[in-house]
Parts: C-alpha cells; structure tokens; sequence
C-alpha cells in the first residue's frame, strides 16, 4: 500500500487535536559512514528521535525558558530502500512561558547549536554503548573509536518554517505512515529479479534499480520497526501524559477551542477521497444499495 489513507486519516486526527499555531520542521541527519552502525544495531537508532528531541527541547529552554511541543519520526530508508538513518521533527516555532503562563508565538532556531547539540549526543550514545559492550560492529572497537573522533563533519540540521497548519500536516504525513516503499514504483517482478525506479538525488533524474528477489526482502525488512514501537512520537507538550494538563491552558491562552475528534470517514468516501472514484457507482452510473448479506453455502 502507498500509506496514503493512513496519512489522511493521521493528517486529519492531528488538524482537530493539535493547537493551531506556527509550526517549524527540523530534520536531523548524521554522517553516512555511521548508519551501518545503527542498521547493525536497531535499538541504537530508535533512541535517535529521543536524541533529536531533547536537542530541541534543551536548547529552547536554556534559551528562551519555554516548553515546546512536536512530533518525531524515526525515517531509515532512501528511494534505493538502503539504511539510512535520521530524524524528521515537526516542533512549534514556539512555546509554552510556564512563568507566566502565555504562548510565545515564534522564537529562533539556531541551527548551528542544533547541530552541535545532535552531532554530541549521537557520538555519546554511540560511545557509551561501545564502552559497555553492547554495540555490534565488524570494525574492532579500536577502528570504531577512530571513525568516531574523525566524524566531526558532514553533520547537518535542516529547519522549515511552515504557512499554515495544513501545509505542517502535509509535511508530516509524507513521514509519519509513509512505508519504504509503494506498489506503484514496482515496474518488474520475474522469478529472479525485481525492478523498481527511484529518484537520484544528485541528478535529479529518476532511474532504475535492478535487484534479486532476496536483496529487495532484506532491504525491505530493515526498515519494518518492531512490534508496537510506534513509528510517531510526541514530545514535549505534545506526550500524551502532558496533553490533558497543559492543552486547556494552551488553548485559551491563543483564544481558540479544542476540538472534538473527528468521526472517521465512511469505506466509501474514504475511497472516493482517494481515488476520486465511488465504488458504490457500477459500470452503469448506477448507485448501489445495500439489500442484505449471504451466508456461505457448503460446497
């Protein structure tokens, strides 16, 4: 599946739940010659959305003293399905004066704090975990210290102001149910090989990725998260043990109401969203109605 109903529906759950203020988007990403690291040790990179997140919210409180809210999601593919891990983080431009109890509307990100603030603890988690034994590598624990202390570049923090609460959903959802990869850019399977096209970042062109059907299934499953770890996380004034403290206060704070969870959609205008067609209209233009059900037959 192309994960797009799911992202609606998600797009359409946090529009009714969320505040509605300014919103900034800030993704974390990390050397490449680290995410063999991480794809060797998984529960390594699921800490790395903690990691992003308290960057964000030590900073803003050191700076500013406010309380933000966000949401972060682990991402570990490319469009070739290879590991590559970082963090995409949806975070208010703003933020929560518990002194005073107000919201400030928008405050500075400064990247280049961000950025230290990431590269550090990164290299703190992956250290730590070296030192105790823990960490898996083909390298000996020599050669993983080396490419540690050599990895002081090609570190980067990448922030986005958005328009509107929309166009931050919109972002978010490309992230939060997006899946490695979908149906629609497989173009070949055979009983050997599979087929399937990405876009070359560096060219901008979209090309062909040719693999055997064991290569596709172990690039695939690397990026399929244990059971019941949540592929969202909300931080800050957005963990669901702050939201019913703090959210009444937020709101009034910015005179607006909260709003009711939405009624989710019917299965036919949920298709009809989709697709743009309703699959309760046959071949004929002719609206179906529903007249009964069948009990199964033995054969």
């Amino acid at each position: 599946m192309c994960g797009h109903w799911a992202t609606v529906r998600w797009q359409r759950e946090r529009l009714a739940a969320l505040p509605p203020v300014l919103y900034k988007g800030i993704t974390f990403t990390m050397p490449d010659v680290l995410w063999q690291l991480f794809r060797e040790n998984r529960v390594l990179a699921d800490a790395l959305p903690a990691l992003a997140t308290g960057a964000i919210q030590a900073w803003i409180l050191a700076k500013y003293g406010l309380r933000t809210g966000g949401v972060a999601i682990l991402h570990t593919f490319n469009g070739q399905l290879k590991f590559n891990s970082h963090v995409h983080t949806l975070v208010t431009a703003g933020g929560w004066q518990v002194s005073s109890g107000s919201w400030v509307r928008s405050v500075y990100y400064d990247q280049g704090t961000l950025t230290r603030l990431w590269r550090k603890a990164v290299l703190e988690l992956l250290r730590a975990s070296l030192r105790s034994g823990v960490l898996t590598s083909e390298m000996t624990p020599d050669e993983v210290e080396t490419m540690l202390v050599q990895q002081e570049r090609w570190w980067s923090v990448r922030i986005q102001s958005f328009d509107s609460m929309e166009h931050f959903l919109q972002y978010g959802g490309r992230y939060a149910r997006r899946p490695p990869i979908a149906q629609r850019r497989i173009t070949y399977i055979g009983r050997k090989t599979i087929q399937f096209w990405a876009k070359d970042k560096m060219s901008g062109k979209i090309v062909g990725i040719r693999c055997s059907l064991e290569e596709f299934i172990d690039r695939w499953r690397q990026h399929i998260p244990k059971r019941y770890q949540h592929s969202v996380r909300y931080f800050g004034l957005f963990a669901p043990r702050a939201v019913n403290h703090v959210f009444d206060a937020i709101f009034a704070a910015i005179g607006q109401k909260r709003q009711p969870k939405p009624a989710p959609l019917l299965w036919a205008d949920s298709l009809k969203q989709m697709t743009g067609r309703d699959p309760l209209v046959d071949s004929n233009g002719q609206r179906m109605i529903w007249v009964g059900r069948l009990e199964p037959q033995a054969s």
